[in-house]
Order: structure tokens, then sequence, then C-alpha cells
């Protein structure tokens, strides 16, 4: 299921689309990352769909700030922010240049939660606004694994009540494997 031979970073092209079908599309992906001479690669199984000015979840909602300004850029950059003044979150800028949409890399490996993955990556804030490819140490491979649509979950995004109807978005896409 698993074709090691192939391995391609994922550019532009792949997350200048429709935020959820990246967020979905993502699943099954590795998210590398190279500290010094170490790599290391671990298969993405949970992310959360932003999308755009409308997403009251989404740091966009109420307009460009400092913080939020890389979200409506280019697609296929990191946003990375700290929440709770404790853990670093990890995004990839997703959509069409001047849309605001991006989604939260929540798990991958044997890591359960975006700030457990950061901290295990060394992920900070470095590493917002740089594109996800090899010379900024942080990038995306599709290394072949296919996952059917079947063994994808969809469930509402957590953390998120405070966003009303948009809390109760099926954008959360889950993979636990068999």
């Amino acid at each position: 299921m698993l074709n090691m031979q192939s391995r391609r970073v994922l550019n532009e092209k792949f997350f200048c689309r429709d935020t959820r079908v990246v967020a979905r599309e993502l699943l099954g992906k590795f998210l590398v990352r190279r500290v010094g001479k170490k790599e290391k690669a671990l298969m993405i199984t949970e992310t959360e769909a932003y999308d755009g000015p409308d997403d009251k979840a989404s740091h966009a909602h109420r307009g460009k700030t400092a913080r939020n300004a890389v979200m409506f850029g280019k697609a296929g950059r990191f946003y990375v922010y700290l929440v709770y003044g404790v853990h670093q979150m990890l995004n990839i800028v997703t959509d069409k240049n001047g849309y605001p949409a991006a989604v939260l890399i929540r798990s991958a490996g044997e890591y359960d939660g975006p700030g457990k993955l950061s901290k295990i990556l060394r992920i900070n804030r470095q590493l917002n606004e740089k594109k996800a490819m090899r010379t900024s140490g942080l990038w995306i491979e599709d290394r072949g694994m296919i996952i059917p649509k079947k063994e994808i979950k969809k469930t509402p995004r957590i953390g998120v009540a405070y966003a009303g109807e948009w809390a109760k978005k099926p954008y959360r896409f889950v993979y636990r494997g068999v």
C-alpha cells in the first residue's frame, strides 16, 4: 500500500485548491522535518480545514492582521502561531492568493495533537511564512499512500465552539488506519 520509491514533495499547485479537498488529501501524506542532518517523516493522520473570511472559526474571520497575514498569501506556505502561550500550531496555507484559508495539521505518526506534533518536530514561529520545501527544513511528501474515502472520518473541528454554526461543520478529517 505504501511505495517508498516514490517520494514527491508537494508543491504550491497541490495546495492551491479548495481547502477541504486539501485537508482530506493530506491524510496519508508525510510531514518531513529536517533539523541538522536528522530527518523525521510522519504520516499525516488528522487535519482541520479553515476556509475563508466567512468561517467564524478561522483567524481570518475578522480580517487581515499581522498575525494571520500569511493566510492571505500564496498557497504552500506555513502559518505557525502560538496558542495558550505554550503550543505552536502548524498550518499550511491553501486556496488562491488573497483568499485566507489554511489546514491545521492535528496529528501525524504516533503524535496525536498539534501541540505534541510541533514539539517533537521542533516547529516554531521561525517557520511561519516559509514555503513547504526541503530548503525550509519542513515539507510534505506524497509517498504513494492511498487512503480510501471510506476510511476517512469527517467530524466537526475541535475547540471552536465559539464559532456557532461553523463549529458544527465537518471540516475535521481523521484517518486512524486499520
